[in-house]
Formats: structure tokens, sequence, C-alpha cells
């Protein structure tokens, strides 16, 4: 794998370093405009549930940023590629603006990466969750690579959506830029249906031991059945005291029995269950607070946990608001600060000091059978990334007596 990337690299000027020249247009001017559909259909036929196929699309990705002349730098971790490209201005000076995308996805079934558009939807396994997204970012940055004025870095993480693992790709890439690399403000591309997500709820995955007591299964009144016993305890932590709070932006937490497991030979009461339960809990509550009251839970062991912050930003900071500008000027329409249920790799920004948000395209049904995102709003996206970028140094020296954000909130 290569080392840091180098500065000096970067392509200088960028005007005619790409596959094709800038069209003119009204608003902010994009290559090839609707590229970024082609490029999301290409990066759904991967099946990046699986690690190879991580790789494989990684490298993809890489080619496609290469050709475009722009030079990437490929970290491992954890055995699989993080890719981190930079376009626009060098120097200390100058405002630097992350996009921020994942390759992988959730399992689907193998028709799921074959997309497939009907009308404005583009179709299949990730589409939403966020190869629509990240195509689009990196057909900004492409977009954005001649800017004089602002840094532009592409991070390409594999491993969002994984529950495995303690230390996240974002979280080292995080730690690696520091000093007058590290970034001034970052967007992760996770599905917002073009609204600037300013929250999001953390996680708290729990492993949960439930024990019972063996018995034939003819005479189950003589056993204590663990896997039944495992639905009473989901349902008692549905009901707990955290369960019932809210906050600004959300009515209540998430709470999900994702997995369950019990039993060994069918003529037997099982004596042990196993059930996954995925918490997503508010801005403000207390993770260490919810597992107490989880494991006050008579005749259960949490045998593993994973913790993950909710984090927030405020609406009023000038980058946030500089976003929204820009998505209102491209989409023509409102844009609302909103809570995201998801938690995400913004996270590890917000952890570290630095201000970021979940901003991406329209569309449904992520995570599940018919996922979608819409062409037309990736194509709007796409421009409003470059708009921001465009318009960010006037932003951020106040010179635009319009620039707001519409309060508000979806719960």
């Amino acid at each position: 794998m290569s080392s840091d990337l180098d500065p000096s690299a970067r392509r200088a000027g960028g005007a005619g370093a790409g596959p094709s020249a800038r069209t003119a247009g009204a608003g902010p001017s994009v290559r090839r405009a609707g590229e970024e559909r082609v490029l999301a259909e290409r990066l759904i036929g991967y099946d990046t549930s699986r690690p190879e196929a991580i790789v494989a699309a990684a490298q993809f990705v890489k080619g496609w940023l290469e050709v475009s002349g722009i030079p990437v730098c490929e970290i491992e971790h954890h055995g699989l590629p993080v890719l981190v490209a930079e376009v626009g201005a060098g120097g200390e000076d100058v405002p630097c603006v992350v996009f921020h995308g994942h390759l992988d996805v959730v399992p689907g079934r193998a028709e799921q990466f074959t997309a497939r558009v009907e009308g404005d939807r583009l179709i299949g396994r990730g589409a939403y969750d966020m190869k629509g997204g990240l195509a689009a970012m990196l057909c900004a940055l492409r977009d954005v690579a001649d800017d004089p004025s602002v840094r532009v870095r592409m991070v390409v993480v594999p491993d969002e959506e994984s529950e495995e693992i303690d230390e996240r790709s974002t979280d080292a890439i995080v730690a690696r830029y520091t000093g007058p690399a590290r970034p001034d403000f970052a967007i992760t591309g996770e599905p917002t249906d073009l609204h600037i997500g300013i929250q999001a709820k953390g996680v708290l995955a729990m492993r949960i031991a439930v024990h019972g007591r063996a018995a034939h299964s003819s005479t189950p009144w003589l056993g204590d059945n663990a896997v039944l016993k495992a639905v009473d305890v989901f349902r008692t932590i549905e009901t707990l005291p955290f369960s019932r709070e809210s906050s600004e932006m959300f009515d209540r937490p998430s709470i999900n029995l994702s997995r369950i497991e019990g039993g060994d030979a069918i003529n037997k009461v099982p004596d042990s269950a196993t059930i996954a339960v995925d918490v997503r809990y508010l801005p403000g509550q207390d993770p260490g607070d919810i597992l107490a009251q989880v494991r006050a839970i008579p005749g259960i062991d949490v045998s593993r946990t994973f913790i993950h912050p909710a984090v927030g930003v405020s609406r009023h900071d000038p980058y946030v608001r500089g976003l929204c500008d820009a998505a209102r000027r491209s989409i023509q329409g409102e844009v609302t600060s909103v809570g995201r249920d998801g938690a995400s790799d913004a996270a590890s920004f917000i952890e570290a000091g630095i201000t970021a948000v979940e901003f991406g395209p329209t569309g449904g049904g992520h995570h599940g059978p018919d996922e979608w995102v819409s062409l037309r709003s990736m194509n709007e996206y796409r421009r409003a990334l470059v708009e921001f970028v465009r318009a960010l140094p006037a932003a951020l020296a106040g010179e635009d007596g319009e620039l707001r954000a519409i309060d508000g909130g979806l719960a």
C-alpha cells in the first residue's frame, strides 16, 4: 500500500486533466451530467457485503479517479482498502472539506446486485445507502478539482456497516490527518433525502445470553424454554425507562431484535439462547445507563457490547449554513436540518472536534428488498456539493447576506 497522499502530486490547475473538459451551463458546471448514474450502476454490481468484492470495488474506484487525473492514496485497514484523494488548493490557509462515503453494504439477494431503472428510480442493493451518493460525490470531486480556494479530500471507507470491529477505518483516517492536514468540515454521504443531518442517534449493540432449564420436548412444562424467555427479555427491554424518552429531533430511541439463536435438538427444551439487540439511543442519553437498565433484567448476561456515540452539531455553524444554502439553491426548494435515526461515521469527525453532517440524495428502502435512489436527486446532490465548494470562501467571509439555515426538524 502507498504512503500518505503527497500534496505536491495533486494535479495543478486540473482543467484539462480529466477525460473530458468542463461544460458550461446554468448553476455550478459539472462534467458529463448524468455520469453519476453510470458510476452508481457499476458500483451496485459489486456485492460489497463480501470482503473480496470490497477490494474489487475499491480498485475500480481507484482506477476511475486515476483516469480522471486525480491521484489516490490507498491505505490498508484490517485487511481492507481505504481510498483517500485530494483536489483543489494547497497550503494551510485554505478551508479543507472532506467528502466521505462507504463502499460496503449489508447482505442482499443475488438479483439486488444487478442495477435496474424504473422511471426516476435506480434500484439495487446499496443504491440509497450509499452507492448513489458515493457516485455523485466522486463526480463532484472531479468537478471541483480545479478550484483554487478550497481543498477537498475524498475518503472512501470499506467498513461503515460492520458490526464486528471496535476501531473503524474512519477513526484511523481522522487520527492520521492532523495538524495542517486536519480538515475543517466533513460531509458523509448517508441518505438524508437532500436534507442536512445535524444530529444522529448513537448505537448500543448488545449480545445477551438468556438462561433456561432443559427438559424433554414431550414435557415442556418441566423445563424453562430459553428461546421463549429471550423474546420476553426483548419485550422487557422495550419497556425500560430509557425507551420512553424523547428529544428535540427524535420521538424515541429505536430498539430492534436483530438476531436470536437457541436450541441444539428438536426434542429438547432449549436451556440457553442468545439474542442480539440493537439500540439506537438519543443524543443526551447515556449508553452506560441504558446498559445498566438492561443488565438489571433477571436471568441474563450481557456478553458483548458495541457503543457508537450519538452526535450533533449546531445548525448555525458557518459550514452547515453554507451547505444548507448551497443545497437550497441547487434543488430550488427547502432544505431542513434533521435528525438521523441511523448512526454514521460522522461521529468519528465530531468526536475529534471537526464539524460533520450527513447529507445524501433522495431514495428509500435502505437495507430492504427494494432499495432505490432517485436519479434526479443524485444530479441535484452532485450540483449541491459543487455549489457548496465554489461558494464556500464567500460564505465564510460573510459576503452572502442571504446565507441561512432553515430551522426545523423531522423525527
